[in-house]
């Protein structure tokens, strides 16, 4: 069932690329449609950072502990802090969008210190995901303060403060 179900996805992607290569082309984007295409992209990838650590949060709030869980959660952070600079390379600070954004000019002005903070962050979770492993729920918790500590360290430069 599964198979087939996956034969019937293949097909409808299929059919839906070529669907779009035979359409007339379309004009390139205009520069604030671009921008808000980088924005919701960069807000996007930060929810899915934030799902990721939502459990891992929980556990240091006294929630059930489970080293397979941080493992996964940290390993996946770590991939997406590697892709966090890559999000930021369009400079949307004058982008006439109206897409509420919290990035601050910062990001395009100190893009090296921006990049190395991302780096600190996957750097900080590959350590917590290497120490899940052991299954030691104290030095789990100290790792993932680590991690903590990389992601309030570029808010507290590169982000709007909030309400």
């Amino acid at each position: 069932m599964i198979r087939l179900a996956t034969l019937g996805l293949a097909a409808s992607l299929t059919f839906a690329s070529l669907v779009a290569v035979a359409a007339e082309p379309a004009a390139p984007p205009s520069p604030a449609e671009v921008a808000k295409r980088a924005i919701e992209t960069r807000q996007g990838l930060f929810k899915v950072i934030a799902g990721q650590w939502g459990p891992v949060a929980g556990m240091l709030r006294n929630a059930p502990f489970d080293a397979a869980v941080v493992e996964k959660s940290a390993s996946r952070i770590e991939v997406l802090a590697g892709i966090i600079p890559e999000v930021h390379m369009a400079d949307t600070r004058k982008d006439g969008t109206g897409v509420k954004t919290g990035a601050l000019d910062g990001i395009w002005t100190g893009q090296a210190d921006f990049k190395a903070k991302a780096d600190d962050l996957a750097k900080a979770a590959r350590e917590l995901a290497t120490v899940a492993k052991t299954g030691d729920q104290a030095k789990t918790k100290a790792a993932a303060g680590a991690v903590g500590k990389a992601c309030g360290s570029c808010h507290d430069t590169y982000r709007a403060k909030q309400g």
